[in-house]
């Protein structure tokens, strides 16, 4: 072989080296990354779907690893061999940038999976049920992120906008519920001059206005009609609600609080609607309710007293209190961490499994070192049996019975969905197992 082969070689070898080395080097630091978010999501519990989330097609994927980049959660999607992956379904909450993003078409994002099966309501693309002129938006839907919910209260209106009035005397639309998709839906309405009704059985805001102090709500830029743009990625719970009653006030837009549906009839080609403050007669009808419905109860004797509460708005109300939360998800945790801080508070969690499951990683982190100095006690494998006007009836990881002084109980087992109310309107269910 002649020197200038050699030589030849050389460069050829050598400029590879230049091309290939970077890239090589960039796979194996996402695939250490992977590695170490999928360890994560498996001690965190992030590992099996809770509802919304993305799957990528192998076949398909050409290993741009755009999907990584855009998503905001981060980690949801790994990378290994030349390819992306889901890692972390759990913790989708439905941004979509992710399949959006992708120049093949490679990721889907489902409802569900083959093992677990997620029930929502039937709903045609603009947001119509099963049921003729009744619509459901946000997170009842399935899709929980804010932007998404106040995307979808503007398609919704805007559809139907296009439609027939309804005669004399009667309303187009009567919106129940009035967090993003209701507000939403409520400010188009106002934008597209349609003869319309806010109700909300709270106060604005929604499911929003019980997530604990402080907390930081994940959302993207969206434009209000006759408002202007939120354009802002993460905002605080207190800003956040100040901006949706500032967008009240500036609109002019009137909402009926503390005003609870208790009945929806199909007449003719419109809805009677009857609540705790009136009846109403409307061409079309929205509902913005969310997934929260009714808390979830224990179903155990003295439930039912005043020092037990559902939700915590204010955790500063409470000081020098022996409070008992009960549950072990993030907003049990949140709220115990939330009320430890206060003024000489006693905290304690009961939690019927041995561990928490399916929290976000900074909160296990924060719940962890709070048990470690005392700041909050934890009593594993429990069940609540009673509830006294001073103390507390549990049993124990050891199957024994146990009294503990109490003042506060903070109830925290999750939502019963208002499917009852939803059948009582008409609207039908299906279970996705993986379904786009």
């Amino acid at each position: 072989m002649s020197v200038d082969t050699l030589i030849i070689l050389g460069v050829a070898a050598a400029l590879l080296l230049v091309v290939m080395l970077p890239f090589y080097v960039s796979q194996r630091r996402r695939e250490k990354r992977t590695d170490e978010a999928e360890a994560t999501a498996r001690r965190y519990g992030l590992h099996e779907p809770v509802s919304l989330h993305p799957v990528v097609s192998a076949e398909a994927c050409i290993g741009t690893g755009n999907c990584l980049t855009v998503c905001p959660e981060h980690d949801v999607i790994g990378f290994r061999d030349g390819q992306a992956m889901t890692v972390a379904p759990a913790r989708c909450v439905g941004h979509g940038l992710c399949e959006r993003a992708c120049p093949v078409d490679a990721i889907q994002l489902v409802f569900g999976s083959e093992k677990r099966g997620v029930e929502i309501p039937r709903i045609k693309e603009n947001f119509e049920t099963n049921v003729p002129g009744l619509y459901i938006v946000g997170e009842l839907g399935g899709m929980g992120l804010i932007r998404n919910a106040f995307e979808q209260g503007r398609q919704c209106v805007e559809g139907i906008a296009k439609l027939p009035r309804a005669k004399a005397g009667m309303l187009d639309v009567l919106i129940i519920g009035c967090g993003p998709a209701g507000l939403s839906a409520s400010v188009n309405c106002l934008h597209h001059e349609l003869r319309f009704k806010t109700l909300e059985k709270e106060d604005i805001g929604g499911t929003v206005r019980y997530y604990p102090r402080k907390k930081v709500v994940m959302t993207m830029p969206v434009k209000v009609p006759g408002y202007g743009k939120l354009d802002f990625r993460e905002v605080a719970k207190e800003e956040l609600i100040s901006v949706w009653e500032d967008i009240v006030s500036r609109t002019g837009l009137e909402v009926a609080t503390n005003e609870t549906v208790s009945a929806v009839r199909r007449s003719d080609a419109h809805f009677e609607v009857t609540s705790s403050k009136g009846e109403y007669a409307a061409r079309y009808l929205i509902l913005a309710i969310g997934r929260r419905g009714v808390p979830r109860k224990l179903g155990v004797p003295g439930e039912n007293l005043a020092k037990v509460i559902y939700s915590l708005r204010e955790p500063e109300v409470f000081q020098r209190d022996r409070i008992l939360v009960v549950g072990g998800g993030d907003s049990a945790v949140e709220a115990a961490l939330a009320l430890s801080e206060q003024q000489g508070n006693k905290v304690s969690i009961s939690y019927r499994r041995e561990t928490f499951a399916r929290i976000k990683p900074g909160n296990l982190e924060r719940i962890e070192r709070a048990i470690a100095s005392g700041q909050v006690d934890v009593h594993w494998s429990s069940n609540v049996l009673e509830i006294r006007p001073h103390s507390v009836i549990y049993r124990d990881q050891h199957q024994h019975e146990q009294e503990m002084a109490n003042d506060v109980v903070a109830i925290f087992a999750g939502g019963e969905m208002p499917t009852a109310f939803l059948k009582s309107c008409g609207v039908e269910f299906d279970t996705k197992f993986g379904t786009p």
